[in-house]
């Protein structure tokens, strides 16, 4: 398990035994409302931790489509290939799902990192490369402020 999901449950356990506290201090109709409050509580926090992975996923096959809109504007007759983070795998929980690896035909020893945000905020974030010293990326976009 991944300290972030520990924190997370322990902040979701925290607030639960607060209600939960709470509901034994009542009396009558407060203390069942707050019970209940706990149920609805826990029900919803597992609904959410069980549909999160499914939601990133439909996230990232929705920002690809963006972004092969974009690579096909940014270079036409160029082909490419996806890489994308296995995010429900350990060991790569603490890296960003949303970021996904280009690496195209024409230089496949170079990786382009594009950050989608949305529809039309896409931005290569970085890259990688088998070699060293890469000096004539072909791909690289360079961005002024």
């Amino acid at each position: 398990m991944h300290p972030i999901e520990l924190i997370e449950l322990m902040i979701v356990g925290g607030i639960l035994f607060l209600i939960l506290f709470v509901s034994i201090i009542l009396k009558g109709k407060w203390k069942k409302s707050f019970r209940r409050l706990a149920i609805v509580y826990l029900v919803s926090f597992g609904i959410f931790y069980f549909i999160r992975p499914y939601w990133i996923d439909l996230q990232i096959e929705r920002k690809e489509a963006y972004l092969t809109i974009y690579l096909e504007d940014q270079y036409p007759g160029e082909t490419w290939e996806f890489s994308t983070v296995p995010h429900r795998e350990d060991g790569y929980e603490h890296i960003n799902p949303y970021v996904i690896g280009v690496v195209f035909n024409t230089e496949p020893k170079v990786e382009y990192d594009y950050f989608i945000g949305r529809k039309d905020d896409i931005m290569q974030t970085g890259y990688s490369t088998q070699n060293e010293i890469q000096s004539d990326l072909l791909h690289l976009e360079v961005f002024e402020e």
